[in-house]
């Protein structure tokens, strides 16, 4: 028998962070794998702008990810921009399975807040009513998807799992008002056991209800593209000058904002050259204004070579560009203080890769310091800085930080594992249930 599942996460590709791409690729692997029919009910939002703002990037209709992404099934509702704060509110409130969640009215305002604010999703369900659903997982915290879960898991009497990926390290998301809503599921997932205790610690909720599951990658990818294809994509051949070619590669991937780090990266660079004049950086991700004003400081002071890319310049599910920057850079860097485990760590060690994260919220418990990485004080340019250089220097010491990962990621972090893990997470609450 074939147990039919509801995934509800806030976005879905191509939007590119961690929490998306995590419920796809279970989404697949459960589906081919263990035999579940998974609908998958999102927004249409792209990135985090049009969560809540008209402006935002969205996906329409003639996409030709908008239904269908690698053989699964879509189906996207469009964000609703035009409705007053207080309608929206009101609006949830007249639903008599909201009621039963038994939110204050204060959670409710600061998420409904964030958006996406989806009344069709919930109207689309007020019909159907249940559709044979055996449970619901959605991600991520705070977002009003997870408003919409609780809803449906209530209207079919069907459990509810959220994977939140808690930022605990960034205070704001600490407020009682938010972690109000994560005491209303029947089961967490957490990334780690770090976070597992901030969230008991910060809602009271009992350990036997948190369930700690990490990240994974498809090492497969990573070892299985040939040197033809890496040279075909070579960041070194389309973005460095021929006399360049031999030159470090520093790479760092994600949203360029303060929160990731990026700023401190971007400062980091003056003491990087100062010592090592022969280094490209190469930066992936969404673009913000506090980094194109730090990027500005940096270029009218310094002779630097970055090449600066947003996902626009990056295209399909496995983007062989992505895996070609990984592959040739010399050490991956990312500290940042907003995740909850950093699936681009993952990816650095499945190419071999060392790598730098900030030794703040969960990242202490993923690089293991001075095995497969280095950590640094969080927003310090020059301690990054100092470990930059110590890994630029150092060819053995890259070769065995990479190696470390590497065999960490085969052993813990693949994402048959991860999904065999959640299938066993699935099964017993569906089985507690019954």
């Amino acid at each position: 028998m074939r147990n039919r599942i509801l995934f509800l996460p806030t976005r879905y590709f191509p939007s590119i962070s961690g929490a998306e791409f995590y419920l796809q690729r279970m989404a697949e692997i459960l589906s081919k794998k263990y035999n579940y029919d998974i609908d998958i009910f999102t927004s249409n939002a792209i990135d985090f702008k049009a969560l809540r703002h008209p402006d935002g990037k969205t996906i329409n209709e003639n996409d030709k990810n908008y239904d269908l992404v690698n053989d699964l099934k879509i189906q996207r509702f469009p964000v609703k921009y035009d409705i007053l704060k207080e309608d929206q509110i009101k609006q949830v409130k007249n639903i008599d399975a909201y009621n039963s969640i038994e939110l204050t009215d204060d959670c409710l305002e600061e998420v409904i807040k964030n958006g996406p604010y989806l009344p069709e999703m919930i109207e689309n369900f007020s019909k159907t009513k249940n559709s044979g659903y055996r449970l619901i997982h959605t991600t991520f915290f705070p977002y009003f998807n997870l408003i919409i879960s609780l809803i449906l898991g209530k209207m079919m009497g069907i459990p509810v799992i959220v994977t939140p990926f808690f930022h605990f390290s960034n205070p704001r998301y600490l407020e009682p008002v938010l972690t109000e809503i994560l005491t209303k599921f029947d089961l967490i997932i957490a990334c780690t056991s770090i976070e597992k205790r901030f969230i008991m610690n910060a809602t009271g909720i009992s350990g036997e209800n948190i369930r700690v599951i990490p990240m994974g990658v498809d090492i497969e990818k990573f070892e299985n593209t040939s040197k033809s294809e890496i040279k075909q994509y070579s960041f070194k051949e389309h973005y460095f000058k021929k006399k360049e070619k031999k030159y470090k590669m520093v790479l760092y991937c994600g949203y360029k904002n303060y929160e990731k780090g990026t700023l401190s990266v971007l400062k980091a660079i003056p003491y990087v050259l100062k010592k090592k004049k022969k280094v490209y950086f190469v930066l992936i991700g969404p673009t913000t204004k506090a980094y194109n004003r730090e990027l500005s400081k940096v270029k009218k002071n310094n002779r630097v070579r970055i090449v600066n890319l947003t996902p626009d310049n990056l295209t399909g599910y496995f983007d062989i560009k992505k895996i070609a920057a990984f592959k040739e850079a010399d050490l991956y860097l990312m500290p940042s203080r907003s995740d909850a485990f950093g699936i681009s760590f993952l990816e650095a060690w499945a190419a071999g890769k060392p790598v730098i994260g900030a030794n703040i919220g969960a990242t202490p418990h993923v690089i293991n310091n001075g095995i497969d990485g280095y950590l640094v004080e969080f927003n310090n340019p020059k301690d990054i800085s100092e470990k930059v250089l110590k890994l630029l220097k150092s060819k053995k010491l890259r070769r065995s930080f990479g190696t470390a990962g590497k065999e960490k990621v085969r052993i813990n972090h693949t994402w048959d594992l991860i999904a065999e893990r959640t299938h066993d997470t699935y099964q017993h609450l569906i089985n507690v249930r019954d």
